[in-house]
C-alpha cells in the first residue's frame, strides 16, 4: 500500500512540474485532488489497522497484479469479460479458436445480454449483470477502486474517450469517427456530415451489360429446364399439323398459288390478314352454354308451374316470339310415361344455325370496384362550422314575412311583412325594438351594407322608402342624415323616370327620410356593396324601365337598358368589378357597366329563375328556380352550370352566400332550409367543393307557401329564415 501512495505522490509531482499535462477542467482537477486525499486517508487508516507485514505484502501483490491487468487491458474492450475469466496461456498450449458467430452483432444493439428492456440497476447487488443466449450468467468485469481509476486517468491517453457499456459492463474506446459524430450531434448538425450528402448518383441497375452481376445468387431452375408451357404449346401445334388444322408454310404457299383469286368466298366473316385455319385455332371462342333446365321442364313440376285454362288459352294466342316459354309444362305419373319431345330436332337445328351464322367476339370485362365510382365526400366534422339547430324564434308579425335583412354588424335584423309593418329586432335577445307602420304590404327590405351609413330600404308597392332606424350610435345616425341632406341637385331629377321626395318633419321624427316613387310595382331591390347605388326591378311596366339603377348621394336614376331581352326576374351587382347581373327566366346576362357592353351570357338549365346571389369572390354564381333546382355557375369554367342540385321537392324562393364562411343556403316551399358547404379554391386547377351538410326544418306551410327568404349572419355561421307562418327563425 505504501508503494501505491508513493506512486500517487509521484503522479502528482509530475502533474505539478508540467512533465505531464492532463486535459481536464478546473472542476475535474479539484474533484480528483479531493478524491486522492480521501483515498490517501483511507490507506493510512488501513495501514494502522494492519497487524502483520504479510498482509501488506499481499496487498502490494494485489495492487501490482491490478496494475498489470490495467496495462494489458485491450483498448477496444470488445470481450474483456471473457479475457479476465480466462487463465494465462502457456507457451506449449495450443491457441484456442474463438467462434466469431457465437453471438450475433449484426444489429446495432448488443445481443450478448438478453435481459431485455429492464433497468440495469436491478443487478447492482449481484455479481453478474445478465444472461447470454444460452442462459449462462454474464459476470461483471473487475474494476478497480477510485484510486485505480485516477491512475488510469493519468496513464491512459484514451481515457477521455472511453465509455462503459451498461449492458455488459465493458469499457469501449470511441473511435475518431464516433467522436466526430457526437460533436456533430451536439452542434445540431447532420450526424453523417455534410461531405457525403450530395454524392453523385450511382446507377447500379442500368441497361448496360455489366461483367459482374449485382447479385450472386445461382440461376433459377427454370433457366435450364424446358418450359412446361412451351412443351404444351408445341404439342398442340404437332396435333394441329397431324389433324390438318395447321399446315406448313410451303403447303400454304402452294395452296395460295393453286387457288383461283376470282373465286367467290363463302365465308362472310373471313379476314384476309391471316389464314382461316390458323386464326380459328388461335382465336377460338367457345360457344355459349345452354341454360340449365328448371322446375317447369320437369316431368313432375310443382303445381304453381302448371298452366290453368286461362293461362293456356293466353299462351296459345301469343306469337311464338312473344311467349315466355316455348313449351307448356306437363305433369306425368312416372318417368317411363314421358313421350318423345317433338321439337327436339327443330331446336337443335336452330341452335346449330345460331352457332354457325351468329358472329361471336371477345368481351373485355373491366374489374371496377363499385365503391370507386362513388365520389369521395369529406367528413362533416371537417366542414364545420355550419348551422345545425334552431336557436331562436322571432314572433310579432301577424301575416307572412316576405323579406328579412341583417345589418352589417350582425346586431340588428329588419323584417317586412304582409301585415303592412316593418320591424327591427335585436338578434341576441329576440326583442322587437321598433315597428314602422306602412301604407301597404312590405315586399322587400334591405339593410345598407356600408357600416358607416345606418339606412334601411323598404319596398312598399311601387315605392322605395329609405328609413334611418336610429338603433346604432347617435353620431352614426347624425352622419347618415347629413349625408342624405348634403346632395347636389344636378337638375336631371325632372327628366327622371322616378320621383325622389323627402318626408316632412313629423315623419322624419319617426325615421322616414326619402321616398322613391316608381310607375309600377317593384319586384326586387338590391344594394351595391359600397352603399351608394341600388337597383330595382319593376313588374309589368315599360321594358326600357324594367331595371333602374339609382344613386343615393345625388338622387339620380338611370335606365341602363333601352330594351332588355326577356322578362327580367332578378338583378345583382358584382362585389368587386363593375359588372351587373341580369337574370331573365332562363338566362343570366353579365354586363360591363363601364364599357356598356355584354360581357357574358349564362345558360341556366331550368325553366323559371326565382333568385340569384353572387359569391363574395365574384367568380361563382348560384341561382334558384321554381322547378326545384339550384344551379352553381363557375364563371371561369363555362357558361353552363358547373353543378345542378335537385334536393328540394318544391320551388326555391331564395338562395344566399355567406360573406366569410364557405357556406350557401337555399329556402324552399317544402318547409326546409338546406345549408351546403361550397368552398372555392384560389388554385385555378381545383374545382369548387360542394357538399350538402344540413337540412333545417321548423317553418310550417300556409297557403302552399313555407320559407320565403333566408339570409346569413354577417360574422357568424348562422342563418335567418322567414316564412309564411309569420315567424323568423335563427339557426345556429
Amino acid at each position: 500500500m505504501a508503494s501505491r501512495v508513493s506512486m500517487v505522490s509521484t503522479k502528482l509531482k509530475q502533474a505539478t512540474n508540467g512533465k505531464r499535462t492532463l486535459d481536464l477542467d478546473g472542476e475535474e482537477k479539484e474533484e480528483q485532488q479531493l478524491m486522492m486525499k480521501n483515498h490517501v486517508d483511507d490507506v493510512d487508516d488501513s495501514d494502522d489497522s494492519e497487524d502483520s507485514d504479510d498482509e501488506t505484502a499481499d496487498e502490494n501483490e494485489d495492487s501490482s497484479s491490478q496494475d498489470e491487468v490495467y496495462e494489458e487491458e485491450d483498448e477496444t474492450s470488445e470481450d474483456s469479460e471473457s479475457e479476465d475469466e480466462q487463465p494465462e496461456k502457456k507457451d506449449d498450449e495450443p491457441e484456442k479458436h474463438v467462434d466469431e458467430y457465437e453471438y450475433d452483432s449484426s444489429d446495432e444493439e448488443d445481443v450478448r445480454n438478453t435481459i431485455g428492456n429492464i433497468p440495469i440497476e436491478w443487478y447492482n447487488d449481484y455479481s453478474h449483470i445478465g444472461y447470454d443466449v444460452e442462459g449462462r450468467k454474464l459476470l461483471k468485469p473487475e474494476h478497480g477502486d477510485a484510486l485505480d481509476e485516477f491512475l488510469q486517468k493519468a496513464d491512459d491517453p484514451n481515457y477521455w474517450r472511453t465509455v462503459v457499456n451498461k449492458m455488459t459492463g465493458q469499457k469501449v474506446v470511441l473511435s475518431d469517427a464516433d467522436i466526430e459524430t457526437i460533436q456533430r450531434i451536439q452542434a445540431s448538425k447532420h450526424p453523417a456530415g455534410s461531405e457525403g450528402l450530395y454524392e453523385p448518383w450511382v446507377d447500379f441497375f442500368s441497361n448496360e451489360v455489366m461483367n459482374m452481376p449485382v447479385t450472386g445468387r445461382p440461376p433459377d431452375k427454370r433457366s435450364f429446364i424446358p418450359s412446361k408451357w412451351e412443351k404444351q404449346r408445341v404439342g398442340q401445334m404437332v396435333h394441329a399439323l397431324k389433324m390438318g388444322w395447321m399446315k406448313p408454310r410451303g403447303e400454304i404457299r402452294k395452296m395460295k398459288l393453286a387457288q383461283d383469286p376470282n373465286a367467290p368466298s363463302l365465308d362472310l366473316w373471313k379476314e384476309d390478314a391471316e389464314p382461316e385455319i390458323t386464326k380459328r385455332y388461335r382465336m377460338h371462342i367457345p360457344a355459349p352454354k345452354e341454360p340449365l333446365p328448371g322446375h317447369a321442364e320437369s316431368f313432375n313440376p310443382p303445381e304453381e308451374y302448371l298452366l290453368d285454362a286461362e293461362e293456356e288459352a293466353k299462351w296459345n294466342d301469343q306469337e311464338p316470339e312473344d311467349r315466355r316459354m316455348n313449351f307448356k309444362p306437363q305433369k306425368f305419373s312416372s318417368y317411363r310415361t314421358v313421350p318423345k319431345y317433338g321439337l327436339f330436332i327443330n331446336e337443335r337445328f336452330s341452335r346449330l344455325l345460331d352457332l354457325y351464322l351468329a358472329a361471336r367476339q371477345r368481351k373485355m370485362k373491366m374489374n371496377v370496384n363499385p365503391e370507386d365510382l362513388i365520389p369521395k365526400r369529406p367528413d362533416k366534422k371537417d366542414l364545420q362550422p355550419y348551422p345545425t339547430k334552431e336557436g331562436m324564434v322571432y314572433k310579432g308579425h301577424t301575416d307572412m314575412i316576405r323579406s328579412i335583412s341583417p345589418d352589417p354588424s350582425g346586431q340588428w335584423l329588419v323584417s317586412g311583412s304582409d301585415d303592412s309593418t316593418l320591424k327591427l329586432w335585436e338578434v341576441s335577445t329576440g326583442r322587437c325594438m321598433k315597428t314602422f307602420k306602412m301604407e301597404d304590404k312590405v315586399t322587400y327590405v334591405a339593410w345598407n351594407p356600408n357600416p358607416a351609413i345606418n339606412l334601411v330600404a323598404a319596398v312598399v308597392g311601387s315605392d322605395v322608402i329609405i328609413i334611418n332606424p336610429g338603433l346604432v350610435d347617435k353620431l352614426v345616425c347624425s352622419n347618415t342624415d347629413n349625408t342624405l341632406n348634403n346632395f347636389e341637385d344636378s337638375g336631371e331629377s325632372s327628366k327622371s323616370v322616378v320621383v325622389w321626395s323627402s318626408y316632412d318633419v313629423e315623419e322624419k321624427d319617426k325615421g322616414f327620410r326619402i321616398k322613391v316613387s316608381h310607375t309600377t310595382a317593384i319586384v326586387q331591390f338590391t344594394w351595391h356593396n359600397k352603399g351608394d347605388y341600388f337597383a330595382t326591378v319593376q313588374k309589368d311596366g315599360n321594358k326600357s324601365h324594367a331595371v333602374l339603377i339609382h344613386q343615393l348621394s345625388k338622387r339620380q336614376t338611370q335606365a341602363p337598358f333601352s330594351k332588355p331581352k326577356g322578362l327580367v326576374q332578378r338583378v345583382s351587382f358584382h362585389p368587386l368589378h363593375p359588372y351587373f347581373f341580369v337574370a331573365t327566366q332562363q338566362h343570366i346576362r353579365i354586363y360591363n357597366l363601364v364599357k356598356q357592353e355584354l360581357h357574358k351570357k349564362l345558360q341556366a338549365n331550368c325553366k323559371f329563375i326565382s333568385s340569384i346571389d353572387v359569391h363574395p369572390g365574384g367568380d361563382n354564381v348560384i341561382i334558384g328556380s321554381y322547378d326545384s333546382r339550384l344551379c352553381w355557375f363557375d364563371l371561369d369554367l363555362s357558361t353552363k352550370p358547373y353543378q345542378t342540385l335537385k334536393y328540394h321537392k318544391k320551388a326555391l324562393r331564395q338562395v344566399a352566400y355567406h360573406k366569410h364562411y364557405p357556406l350557401f343556403a337555399s329556402a324552399s316551399d317544402d318547409g326546409s332550409v338546406i345549408v351546403s358547404h361550397g368552398k372555392v379554391y384560389s388554385d385555378q386547377l381545383l374545382n369548387p367543393l360542394i357538399v350538402t351538410v344540413k337540412v333545417l326544418r321548423g317553418h310550417k306551410t300556409a297557403n302552399h307557401l313555407s320559407v320565403l327568404d333566408c339570409k346569413f349572419h354577417p360574422t357568424q355561421p348562422w342563418v335567418f329564415s322567414s316564412g309564411a307562418d309569420s315567424t323568423i327563425r335563427l339557426y345556429v
